[in-house]
């Protein structure tokens, strides 16, 4: 994988769809993504931003549409060819998704032994130098629970990028923080696309997160793509659905509903 004479989007889905149930989540969607670039996918909850990462690293399949990474597709290799394919995507999980038996250290050498066979010298050099690249150097000993929530993110970012991969793939990475910790994470984003040049998907609802990160924001609503633009255009933009989710104000539906509740109480 990682084809460089591919010059085409890195990654590309094409009409896909996804149902849970009766719960059309992603209806024939299309998303094509350029090397380098750090797109921002924001959209209210359960609109299927997270399961739109897991078509992309392969833990979902589409019920129809297609998938590709560097002009391949990849929707319908079997798990022994995505295991190849996941070397070259890294996926931050939204809770950081650690091994709590683990120790810091054996955390982030996890995927590296599972899809290399290094020395243990090679292993704690690699080690070192992805939490030396998050803020974190000589935490190795620790386990997840004596470290901090930003910490733990931050590791789990670590892990992330041990195989030094072309893609990484961010879901809700600032949910759980503070807006001093969640703007470390934010700043780590941007170090790794310029100094990696990794190409970045970050799922969100922090607006504040996505304006500083992104170069590029699409919006998901009742599964489609509603929107796509820069953060500037976002900033600006008068469609109704755009402004209330970027302003974070309720839908007068929503408001009608807690009204009519809140009379019923008082009667």
């Amino acid at each position: 994988m990682g084809d460089s004479s591919h010059n085409g989007p890195i990654i590309e889905l094409r009409s896909v769809s996804k149902r849970f149930g009766p719960l059309r989540v992603l209806d024939q969607i299309n998303l094509s993504l350029n090397l380098g670039q750090t797109t921002v996918v924001i959209g209210e909850s359960g609109t299927g931003k997270s399961v739109l990462l897991k078509h992309i690293v392969g833990l979902l399949r589409p019920d129809s549409g297609e998938v590709f990474f560097h002009g391949k597709r990849i929707d319908r290799r079997s798990e022994q060819e995505l295991v190849e394919i996941r070397r070259h995507i890294g996926f931050l999980f939204q809770m950081g998704a650690l091994f709590d038996s683990m120790s810091v250290a054996e955390n982030i050498g996890f995927p590296v032994l599972e899809h290399t066979k290094c020395t243990q010298e090679e292993l704690d050099r690699i080690i070192a130098e992805k939490l030396r690249m998050v803020g974190l150097e000589g935490l190795q000993s620790r386990r997840p629970s004596e470290l901090s929530g930003g910490q733990r993110k931050r590791v789990a970012l670590a892990r992330a990028i041990a195989l030094d991969p072309e893609v990484v793939l961010y879901d809700e990475p600032t949910t759980g923080l503070d807006p001093v910790r969640a703007d470390v994470i934010n700043e780590l984003i941007l170090k790794l696309k310029r100094e990696l040049q990794v190409t970045s998907i970050v799922v969100t609802h922090d607006m504040a997160s996505a304006f500083k990160v992104a170069d590029r924001i699409v919006m998901l609503h009742k599964g489609k793509f509603i929107a796509d633009g820069s953060p500037e255009w976002y900033k600006t933009s008068d469609d109704t659905d755009v402004r209330r989710f970027v302003d974070g104000r309720a839908a007068p539906q929503d408001l009608e509903a807690l009204n009519v509740q809140i009379e019923d109480l008082t009667k």
